[in-house]
């Protein structure tokens, strides 16, 4: 997993950030997913190295326009850079579905490509084998969600020199233990899979806020997440600005951040208040503030990428976990 930054800002595009969108890129499938769309994403695309044509769902967190405004270019340049381009699942609070009709009916876009669209709730909006995405509502001034990206536990490895010890012939008997079956030998010995498999890897955990005042809902979605990737559009003394605008300050994400036990925190959505560095208040002050609550904070920038890795339980005598992407 690599989540990378297609815009930063918010409200209106600056020179220095665009506004909402945020890739999830899958390495080994070379598939990826979309979390909000603003105005002139598909621009930021074309600058990153993501393909358009991989791209495989997309989930807006609510319908204000620096989070939706970028989306049907998006689709239709999809479209009209691939004559058969692969389906496309869109996630989306109610509205976006008449949103996306009543712009194509006045200005006709005619997509190749199925475009199914699902109205989400809060709890699980889609789920497979390998991993689940789950969704809570937030508070903002508008029905807005927050989404949390968690992969399914992995089966530990096989521990082969355990079974190989054990005198246990190799073959079909080893993909029983490996499953977890028993097995029983010819000369009458029985064994349990369970004793020949490693912990469980446990899966990797990515929570995304969108706009929200700070609020339960998001604590519990993200409790316990490798990153969390969280709006801080306002310093703590603008404070005043976010309960207004219903918006979040960078020590608020960073207080809730520690509260839900995540690994990490990245922030996003800044004001372009803070972008002069010779202001009263500048960017540098949005995270002195944020790491004097939680050490393991970034700033989000345009164009950047996080590597999400997984943890690899120890096997035998290795004294260091391994870390795979």
């Amino acid at each position: 997993m690599i989540v990378t930054f297609l815009g930063t800002g918010s409200g209106a595009p600056s020179t220095r950030r665009n506004v909402s969108g945020i890739a999830l890129r899958f390495v080994q499938t070379g598939k990826w997913w979309l979390f909000d769309c603003g105005e002139g994403t598909q621009h930021q695309i074309l600058r990153s190295p993501l393909k358009v044509s991989q791209l495989e769902k997309i989930f807006i967190t609510h319908l204000h326009g620096d989070h939706l405004y970028g989306l049907i270019g998006l689709l239709a340049s999809r479209s009209l850079r691939n004559d058969e381009a692969s389906a496309v699942e869109l996630y989306g609070p109610p509205g976006v579905d008449r949103y996306i009709q009543a712009v194509m009916d006045v200005s006709p876009v005619h997509l190749h490509y199925p475009l199914h669209v699902h109205i989400i709730e809060e709890g699980t909006v889609w789920e497979n084998e390998e991993m689940t995405v789950s969704c809570r509502r937030v508070q903002h001034r508008v029905p807005a969600y927050a989404y949390a990206v968690v992969e399914k536990d992995r089966p530990g490895a096989f521990l082969a020199d355990a079974a190989k010890r054990a005198g246990i012939p190799q073959g079909p008997l080893y993909g029983a233990l490996k499953r977890g079956e028993r097995i029983t030998l010819s000369d009458g010995r029985v064994f349990d899979g369970r004793d020949f498999v490693g912990p469980a890897q446990p899966g990797r955990k990515v929570v995304y806020s969108g706009d929200t005042q700070p609020c339960r809902a998001v604590r519990e979605l993200a409790a316990g997440a490798d990153l969390l990737i969280h709006e801080a559009t306002y310093a703590y003394r603008d404070k005043e600005l976010a309960v207004r605008s219903g918006h979040s300050t960078a020590r608020e994400a960073a207080l809730l951040a520690r509260e839900a036990g995540v690994k990490a925190l990245c922030l996003t959505h800044f004001s372009p208040r803070y972008e002069n560095e010779d202001g009263d208040l500048t960017m540098a002050d949005l995270l002195a503030e944020a790491q004097d609550v939680f050490p393991n904070t970034t700033l989000a920038e345009d164009f950047a990428s996080i590597p999400v890795k997984r943890v690899r339980g120890t096997v035998g005598e290795m004294e260091n976990p391994c870390y795979n992407e």
